[in-house]
């Protein structure tokens, strides 16, 4: 019999996607796109069992081992600097890591301490350490474009889509951080233990966004 694997996945967008493309290999995701209540589905005749989880603890499952492989945003694994392999680019949920704020005051900011506002202070303190700059990192987790706008913060560091709430509220990109989507993560020992059976997954992944992409 198979071993069996265990998918960390983010409740949404991703996981809907991803379910598609699982759908792909011949693994049933029926369950888990229709959970109800349940925390922990199956599917049984391939000896898959999925959890679905907040995106930011999707790292988390995987890299203590109780999730074999985990769908989850480049930005969110970022964040966490858990040491998982990071095994392919699923290609959909395209974003960017932007710095936003006024372009004005961005140019002419003279302050020592610059005021960043965000809900990603692992990937703004690294951006900015190798920038040499010093920053006070302000978290904020809901609405961080008000940060400029209320003078809370010099600049966000946020995901940006389309880019249209920046723009209603008068900010602008200033600098992309990085290019993000959705990505396939492997706990280290389970690349071990059961890698005939991950291998297979991710080869068959890797075979369906190519089709997608062509």
């Amino acid at each position: 019999m198979q071993p069996m694997i265990t998918f960390a996945l983010a409740k949404g967008r991703l996981a809907e996607q991803a379910f598609e493309l699982l759908e792909q290999l011949g693994i049933d995701c029926s369950e888990p796109r229709n959970p109800g209540r349940q925390l922990v589905l199956w599917d049984k005749k391939n000896n898959v069992r999925f959890i679905l989880v907040k995106p930011s603890d999707v790292p988390t499952y995987v890299d203590h081992g109780v999730a074999d492989i985990g769908v989850v945003g480049k930005d969110t694994l970022l964040e966490s600097g858990r040491p998982l392999y990071e095994v392919l680019d699923l290609t959909f949920g395209r974003c960017r890591l932007c710095i936003a704020g006024y372009a004005e005051q961005h140019q002419s900011a003279t302050r020592a301490t610059f005021r960043v506002a965000t809900k990603y202070p692992n990937v703004a303190r690294s951006y900015y350490d190798a920038k040499g700059q010093t920053i006070e990192i302000i978290e904020l987790h809901g609405s961080v474009e008000l940060g400029p706008v209320i003078g809370l913060s010099d600049v966000i560091l946020d995901i940006v889509e389309s880019g249209s709430t920046l723009k209603a509220n008068g900010l602008t990109v200033l600098e992309t951080v990085c290019e993000c989507s959705a990505r396939l993560v492997v706990n280290r020992v389970s690349m071990k233990t059961k890698r005939d059976r991950i291998r297979e997954i991710i080869d068959g992944l890797a075979d369906q966004v190519s089709k997608l992409n062509n």
